[in-house]
């Protein structure tokens, strides 16, 4: 872009006459449209910006980078092509195709939501923002999102990027983790969204959020679209603005994880319905940090009773291991435990099943690559 075209795309701002906050927002749909036209990132799903594929997209890239989400949206695409083959398929092919992405309430919120879409709306997802509501798993952004860009529909969609460019743009130092002030920010963006080019206009404010003015380090305001009106770099208070208040610490579970293996077999469970990680499967283990003489005990009250070792034959000590949920933090003792057969509580499945076939969480991620390494360090007890 010329500077004297980008120059012109500007709206000059007397200091004399300060713009308010509807209409530097109103001022923002020029250049920005003209911006993301120009640098939108060539992404899969919006090649075709079809309700389902939007809705498919949206849902993935909650909490999760783009880069992350790619090859996810294509397999699940592939596998999953439209509302129907969603609302049908089992819970444990699901949970494999998104096995990885984490948050899994997501993934079993979008087949409740498909079976509902078939019911209710005949396979086609509704237009409106309030009917999308309706939706399990479909909150405001969301519906703003699939609303504006699959149907053109005027509605805002905000999220963390929106909130960091909006936040910027008027200096405002309101929590941007507070929902009253999310949903300020959503009411104030609808009065000012342009009546065409919805999508475009919300995709172009993800997209400044996503690669120029960025969540973490500098912003890269010499290239943004929306410098001339943008508050917190005209007065040098882009690295305090947004503003978030200290998160609580997150709980900390102490737990031990039991690597049941019987020749190529290895113990996997299923966890409970509800919960964390629901209807997921896991390898067994017990809560708290145990030792060794009491991963075996473990193991043995699965077969039927406690005691002496009549099923297990060795345990063998595992590096520790730590995954991060949003609130908790799972530290981890690891045993892996030579067995003369696998517990009937349990399913046995080979190896090459945990990667092709079962869904474990990211969380036993250090243990799955273990189960299919040769060498484990560690003493036997």
């Amino acid at each position: 872009m010329s500077e004297n075209l980008y120059q012109k795309l500007q709206l000059l701002e007397s200091e004399t006459q300060p713009l308010d906050r509807t209409d530097r927002l109103k001022a923002v749909a020029g250049p920005l449209l003209y911006w993301y036209r120009g640098n939108a990132r060539v992404l899969p799903w919006r090649q075709d910006p079809a309700p389902y594929a939007v809705w498919i997209s949206e849902i993935m890239l909650q909490q999760t980078r783009v880069e992350a989400v790619k090859p996810y949206f294509t397999r699940f695409m592939e596998a999953l092509p439209d509302v129907e083959a969603l609302a049908s398929v089992s819970d444990d092919t699901l949970l494999k195709l998104w096995e990885g992405l984490g948050y899994y309430s997501r993934a079993r919120n979008l087949k409740k939501a498909a079976q509902q879409i078939v019911s209710d709306y005949g396979g086609r997802l509704p237009d409106t923002k309030a009917e999308l509501l309706r939706l399990p798993g479909i909150g405001s952004y969301t519906a703003g999102a699939i609303a504006s860009i699959a149907y053109g529909k005027p509605e805002p969609a905000v999220d963390g990027n929106v909130l960091r460019v909006l936040s910027r743009l008027l200096a405002s130092r309101e929590d941007i983790m507070s929902q009253r002030v999310r949903r300020q920010f959503e009411e104030e963006l609808a009065a000012a969204m342009p009546e065409t080019d919805c999508g475009a206009f919300n995709q172009g404010l993800f997209e400044v959020g996503a690669t120029v003015c960025v969540p973490n380090g500098e912003p890269h305001c010499a290239v943004c679209p929306l410098r001339s009106l943008c508050l917190a770099a005209r007065s040098g208070l882009t690295g305090e603005i947004p503003y978030r208040a200290p998160k609580k610490p997150r709980r900390i579970e102490e737990r031990t994880i039991l690597l049941i293996r019987s020749g190529e077999m290895i113990a996997i469970r299923k966890r409970p319905e509800k919960g964390l990680l629901a209807s997921m499967y896991e390898f067994p283990g017990i809560a708290g940090k145990g030792t060794a003489e009491m991963a075996r005990a473990a193991a043995e009250e699965m077969y039927g009773g406690a005691g002496a070792a009549r099923h297990t034959r060795s345990v063998t000590r595992l590096p520790d291991a730590v995954h991060i949920f949003t609130h908790v933090e799972w530290h981890m003792t690891g045993y892996l435990l030579e067995a003369d057969q696998i517990p009937a509580c349990c399913l046995a499945v080979r190896r090459s099943e945990l990667s092709e076939r079962y869904a474990l969480p990211s969380a036993f991620d250090a243990y799955r690559r273990l189960i299919n390494s040769e060498s484990q360090s560690g003493g036997t007890a």
